[in-house]
């Protein structure tokens, strides 16, 4: 029998008895069918208004803002933001970058991170809930969906029925929406790139190159199935900060929590009834926080990792609390401790801003600080020495030792710049160019070819360190760079 056509294993589950022996099933019992997977089901998250709500909206609006608008930017006469691989070099804004300033990538990434379990700290997952651009896309993708096919309960029932004009014209209308959003993506990410205006005629012209296409179709293709599709998916299984983010949790952070004194037990009445005298808490049971969650889980069970912190069940809840004349905040953003506690407003807050939170804020202010205090002393240019391998050491006219050397000086400012060369570190060490002062257009760099001669009685024979001085003529700025002078025997 092939292997698709295997029948299903059939398990019989089993109890434990009081004297922990297993319980036999009574004979001629029908044996049940167990699956051990569960397909995916898929999640309608219903829409909700509220301030939680506002604030994730107006992430949205900010992120995309600056991710789509920022390539559009022009300074002076060049894109603003541009990471040019080809040329190696990366223009944001004033600044021009080179490889050899990756010191800076490591900044922003040691920054990133501190950012990171600064904000955990303090209030868990804000950036999963407010900022990241999966919860981001997945907004903009429901908000789509929402007008193409309805909201929560439309959709349901449209997936539900049978296939009809209706139907596919709206799904066919939602995803060239999604298609239509997911590309534009690429082609943005592409231009931090490639100069979108230069990037815009190419693809006017259908003369975008292999690697341009390439890449606008792979990130909006991951745009389109991570947004439209996998969802919640992708913070439940893939991302893993889902996963070690309950190291970074204590007691007094700020998390989406559930009043479970006040609302248990929960239960249905109708408005004008005492829950007192029906027993019941303040929970209606009503299902809403489940139906708004875009991960699908009951916040109402305790802090589960599958949470993004979005705040989507405190909104809805406060609102159906509004509506049955309780007092809001059964589902609110507190602290383990303050729930425990039973403090107030005031006294959670001050023991969030506890000496765990001090601390990373202390060093992520050192440093934010001294990343500013090296991009403020960073010198506008670089020089990189290289020895001439095919020529070490020569006697030249006059008996004097000659080494030859290859300068690279990279000019980093948006003028032109000119510059001096020298070198020092042995008796009567002289550089012999053909160019007194070498010019370099700016943002550009130049190899040089640079003659260092030195007396033959200057030094006893072997490699002796010297240092060639750099000069800006036309500012105080100045590079110094190690190299070796060779002596013959």
């Amino acid at each position: 029998m092939a292997l698709s056509e295997t029948p299903p294993r059939k398990i019989i589950p089993i109890a434990e008895s009081p004297d922990k022996g297993p319980i036999e099933p009574p004979p001629g019992a029908d044996e049940e069918m167990v699956s051990l997977y569960e397909a995916h089901k898929k999640i309608y998250p219903r829409s909700v208004t509220g301030i939680f709500s506002q604030w994730r909206w107006g992430m949205v609006f900010l992120t995309q803002l600056v991710f789509y608008g920022m390539p559009w930017l022009e300074w002076g006469q060049r894109q603003a933001v541009l990471f040019d691989l080809g040329a190696r070099r990366f223009y944001i804004f004033g600044l021009v970058l080179y490889p050899q300033d990756f010191i800076y990538l490591t900044g922003i990434l040691v920054i990133s991170a501190l950012s990171l379990f600064l904000f955990t700290a303090v209030a868990g997952r804000l950036w999963c809930g407010y900022a990241c651009p999966q919860t981001v896309y997945t907004e903009i993708f429901l908000w789509l969906e929402k007008k193409t096919e309805g909201d929560r309960s439309a959709r349901m029932r449209r997936d539900a029925g049978p296939w009809n004009a209706d139907k596919l014209g709206r799904k066919a209308l939602k995803h060239f929406l999604w298609l239509a959003v997911a590309l534009w993506t690429g082609f943005t990410f592409v231009g931090y790139f490639t100069p979108i205006h230069e990037l815009g005629r190419e693809f006017v012209q259908m003369n975008m190159s292999s690697w341009e296409t390439f890449w606008t179709l792979f990130y909006g293709f991951a745009t389109y199935g991570n947004a439209g599709f996998m969802r919640e998916q992708v913070c439940k299984h893939m991302c893993p900060y889902a996963r070690f983010q309950s190291a970074m949790f204590d007691k007094d952070t700020l998390i989406v929590t559930y009043d479970t004194e006040r609302g248990e037990p929960r239960g249905a009445r109708s408005r004008k009834a005492d829950p007192k005298a029906l027993n019941l808490g303040a929970c209606v049971d009503c299902s809403l926080c489940v139906q708004v969650c875009p991960t699908g889980i009951d916040i109402r069970k305790g802090l589960q990792y599958e949470c993004i912190g979005c705040g989507a069940c405190a909104d809805v809840c406060d609102t159906v609390m509004e509506k049955v004349g309780y007092a809001k905040g059964l589902v609110k953003y507190s602290t383990q401790n303050a729930m425990s506690e039973h403090w107030t407003r005031s006294q959670t807050l001050r023991h969030v801003f506890r000496p765990r939170v001090l601390v990373y804020t202390a060093i992520l202010g050192a440093v934010v600080m001294a990343m500013l205090v090296s991009l403020t002393l960073r010198t506008p240019f670089k020089v990189d020495v290289v020895r001439d391998r095919g020529s070490l050491a020569r006697i030249a006219a006059g008996g004097r030792i000659e080494n030859v050397y290859r300068l690279q000086i990279m000019n980093a400012s948006e003028s032109t710049q000119r510059f001096r060369i020298t070198a020092e570190g042995l008796p009567g060490l002289a550089v012999v160019s053909d160019e007194d002062v070498v010019i370099v257009e700016s943002t550009q760099a130049r190899w040089v070819a640079v003659r260092v001669q030195a007396p033959y009685e200057a030094a006893k024979p072997g490699s002796h360190t010297i240092h060639f001085d750099i000069a800006a003529i036309d500012s105080t700025d100045k590079v110094s760079e190690k190299s070796v002078f060779i002596v013959p025997r």
